[in-house]
């Protein structure tokens, strides 16, 4: 049964199973839809035509973003020790709100992400995938809802599903879908979901649903 706990904006909401789904989803959904045409998107679609080897790119993308997103997630969780309650809540409320502002600028691949083919389709990826994860939009939605849910497993597990939803049909479709997709349109969906995130925080709205 869900107990009530102190939220991070510093009031009660609910935790346990309820939250740790919202946690999941929220950042499944979050993460998958910014990722449509992102810089690890279009490095995923480059891999995709250069190696045509999709199993072990993928191979690669996971472990990468395992990786990336775990360390995010343990800077994020870290995060709530470190701030009061209320300095915690501005600094998420406008961390969110931020990243939709973020989301609606356009990215581009460098490069320089192509030219790791020395260690082999999966350590390129791996490499490549990781280096551009680094203060990339995901990542950094990796370490804000980590921080604001305190529930590392939960949005570790849903922010790497997400981005596997976005790069697993980019790396089998490739260019097919590359110039198919409405990637404006699901920026705007990102965009407002993290603002509708950002103003909950701020002004505490929705603590039943974890934010």
């Amino acid at each position: 049964m869900p107990r009530l706990a102190g939220a991070a904006c510093g009031s009660l909401r609910w935790t346990g199973p309820e939250l740790q789904l919202d946690a999941f989803l929220i950042s499944t959904g979050v993460v998958a839809l910014a990722e449509v045409g992102d810089k690890t998107q279009l490095l995923a679609f480059l891999l995709a035509a250069k190696f045509r080897k999709p199993v072990p790119i993928i191979l690669g993308i996971l472990v990468a973003t395992l990786l990336n997103h775990g360390l995010a997630g343990a800077l994020g969780t870290w995060i709530t020790a470190l701030f009061s309650p209320e300095v915690l809540r501005w600094v998420l409320g406008l961390s969110f709100i931020a990243m939709a502002v973020w989301i609606l600028i356009p990215d581009e691949i460098d490069a320089d992400d192509d030219k790791l083919v020395q260690f082999g389709v999966f350590g390129t990826t791996l490499i490549a995938f990781f280096l551009a994860e680094m203060g990339d939009k995901t990542q950094i939605a990796t370490i804000a809802l980590a921080a604001q849910y305190g529930s590392f497993l939960w949005v570790v597990a849903g922010t790497t599903l997400g981005m596997m939803i976005a790069n697993v049909p980019a790396v089998y479709l490739g260019e097919r879908i590359a110039h198919r997709m409405p990637v404006r349109l699901v920026h705007w969906i990102a965009a407002a979901i993290f603002a509708i995130l950002g103003v909950a925080v701020l002004f505490g709205i929705g603590e039943r649903f974890g934010f």
